[in-house]
């Protein structure tokens, strides 16, 4: 049987799923059903200094986007870090840890730039027997205002001034949680890097308005009639934070750096795909928040059965196994060649790919007697957009082309290699990138 067992920074838990930093890790309560239903470990929710708590709004904290059937693609967030008393989040934590010495407990941290800020409370919280801590220089909202969170996480100086100033205090391991409101990632892992942490974890939440009332003219959620920018998360981000963490993990500069992901897990496979980009585990929030704390039972089940068809005993046997097939678009195999295929036995005639490609693409799809739609050889250029809007799965394929072939579409005969992975254009068998 394929095990799920998870060392991360030495810190080591059942499996590699994690509750993040958010509302469903935000008191002892919580944190007890979620490891009493499975859970691996917990990213508590941030604490501040000690000294009154953060106020947060007594009114809606939470927007939506919905597709079909009210499915929750992406919740916008306005709360703030934890508004419990300091004193009492720790007490809890140390409780938690001592019940639960098999999980791993990291606690989230935002205090004011100031290193002796950052002294005292990694001292406090040192005492509980946590696991680690996780510097928050992500969150969008609210704290930004006051100059923590992405207010940091968006300066790579700032980042890696703090990140120095941590590690220098403490004996526990650093992670430092990174913003996607950024224009390129890089920078801030590599000044995490620089300032010596650990580990990175990412994505944070993506700022954003949700949806504006009609009738109000507010950004919802709307407190007393007015709305403001929040923490976008869900499955709708998991693309970006896909995308980060690769640019991370094939960055020669940081590519050793350990990896946490975050950004719309809910599925096995979504965690599968963060661990093949290079994750060492993953952090889930939004899909605890929506489906409750048992999903993670769905989770664990799944990935070991995956890992049990692929012949994978352990994480580590397929960890940043996608890293070496991400490149740069003029690195692509530009003489690989693909076409659309119909599957007519299961094809349900509802002309749906025949309207987007007459309408938006490359009028490559014809409709026959009987309402039969075939592909058009000769004008497909294999956009994919075909199977993107067929609504049965599997229905349309892409068929590539074997080397020899003729292109229908420009009358050339298919050179190279269809696979790219032996194309003696790739850099990792010798070659040169092809120029388009």
């Amino acid at each position: 049987m394929a095990t799920l067992a998870n060392d991360f920074l030495g810190i080591r838990s059942p499996n590699p799923f994690w509750l993040a930093s958010g509302p469903p890790a935000d008191k002892e309560y919580n944190v007890r059903r979620a490891f009493e239903a499975g859970w691996g470990g917990v990213v508590w929710k941030t604490l501040g200094e000690d000294g009154p708590p953060a106020v947060n709004v007594n009114g809606p904290r939470y927007g939506a986007v919905w597709g079909a059937d009210r499915y929750v693609v992406g919740i916008n967030n306005i709360e703030l870090i934890t508004d419990r008393p300091l004193e009492l989040n720790l007490r809890e934590i140390k409780a938690v840890k001592r019940d639960y010495p098999d999980r791993a407990v990291i606690v989230s941290l935002m205090v004011p730039c100031e290193e002796q800020a950052w002294r005292r409370i990694l001292r406090q919280v040192e005492e509980t027997g946590a696991d680690g801590v996780e510097l928050n220089f992500g969150c969008p909202h609210g704290m930004q205002e006051r100059g923590m969170g992405a207010a940091v996480g968006q300066v790579p100086e700032y980042i890696e001034m703090v990140t120095r100033w941590v590690k220098a205090a403490t004996r526990m391991p650093v992670i430092v949680k990174l913003t996607p409101n950024v224009a390129d990632i890089r920078y801030a892992a590599r000044a995490s890097r620089v300032g010596g942490a650990d580990a990175v974890s990412l994505i944070n939440t993506v700022n954003s308005i949700t949806s504006v009332d009609l009738d109000t003219f507010s950004p919802e959620p709307t407190i007393d009639g007015k709305g403001s920018h929040g923490g976008y998360a869900g499955p709708a981000i998991k693309p970006i934070g896909l995308h980060m963490v690769a640019e991370i993990a094939r960055n020669p500069e940081t590519a050793d750096l350990p990896l946490s992901g975050i950004g719309g897990i809910s599925t096995w496979r979504d965690a599968a795909e963060y661990i093949a980009l290079g994750c060492g585990n993953v952090q889930v929030c939004t899909a605890a928040m929506v489906y409750g704390f048992r999903i993670v039972e769905e989770m664990i089940a799944g990935l070991r059965l995956w890992m049990e068809d692929k012949g994978y005993e352990r994480l580590s046997d397929f960890q940043g196994r996608a890293v070496r097939n991400v490149t740069d678009w003029q690195h692509l195999n530009l003489n690989y060649t693909a076409k659309a295929r119909i599957d007519q036995e299961v094809c349900i005639k509802c002309g749906r790919c025949y309207a987007a490609c007459e309408d938006t693409s490359h009028q490559s799809i014809a409709i026959r007697e009987n309402r039969v739609f075939e592909v058009i050889d000769a004008e497909c250029v294999a956009c994919n957009l075909c199977v993107i809007t067929c609504p049965v799965e599997d229905c349309i394929t892409m068929e590539s082309l074997p080397v020899g072939a003729v292109d229908p579409r420009t009358g050339k005969v298919v050179e190279g290699y269809a696979n790219w992975t032996t194309h003696p254009n790739n850099p990792e068998v010798g070659g040169e990138p092809p120029v388009s």
